[in-house]
């Protein structure tokens, strides 16, 4: 398997994710770094609730529900790109929750690679300016939903897509996601979304993104 088709739907631990247990079941892979390790700015709590309840429930029903289905043997980014219905809802919170949780880190706040930040400005004017935009794009989305960075024709947009939304249902190649679920901060941050949104850039892990982008 070449670099750029583990990570084609931009998920870099696409290979592990994929694994399944004997029953043909999607399994939680472990989280990447310690319940604690987002402190202060995310708490243990919210991660072990998060990551450990939220995303578990998600697999598990998604596993119920590919049973069965033309999907059942199918890689999770190919059911949450082509499934409909709870079958896409779990596929796609499972691959969003992934996608999300991969690219955070908790040794304070970083600054974007190389090449990202050259995208960033030429499709945004500035990093400062990028953030701008997708801080308001996650301030603004009415209800529950994800806000996307994405790559497509050598530029990066911003989508703010409601509940499960994810680019993969368009064929487009993300490269950074933020969660805006309540469940994502309403244990540290109460209903401040404004509060989570400014603790999320202070463990982003740019050379994720940048990673991403050099697979794509």
């Amino acid at each position: 398997m070449t670099e750029k088709n583990k990570c084609k739907c931009g998920l870099l631990s696409c290979e592990a994710v994929n694994a399944k247990d004997g029953d043909n079941r999607f399994v939680l892979k472990a989280l990447p770094y310690g319940e604690d390790a987002l402190e202060p700015h995310i708490s243990g709590r919210t991660l072990a609730y998060h990551y450990g309840k939220h995303l578990a429930a998600y697999i598990d029903n998604l596993n119920k529900l590919k049973t069965g289905t033309p999907f059942e043997n199918l890689p999770l980014h190919e059911i949450a790109a082509k499934a409909t219905g709870g079958l896409f809802n779990n596929a796609a919170q499972t691959f969003n929750h992934y996608f999300y949780f991969e690219a955070l880190q908790g040794n304070g706040e970083g600054q974007p690679g190389e090449r990202t930040r050259q995208l960033l400005e030429e499709s945004f004017g500035s990093v400062e300016q990028f953030k701008e935009q997708f801080t308001q794009a996650g301030a603004t989305l009415f209800g529950s939903g994800w806000v996307w960075l994405v790559l497509a024709d050598g530029k990066l947009k911003i989508e703010a897509l409601a509940n499960a939304g994810t680019p993969l249902t368009a064929g487009e190649y993300p490269v950074l996601t933020m969660d805006v679920w309540e469940h994502a901060y309403y244990l540290d941050t109460q209903n401040a979304r404004a509060k989570y949104i400014e603790h999320f850039w202070k463990v982003v892990d740019w050379a994720k993104v940048e990673e991403r982008i050099a697979c794509f």
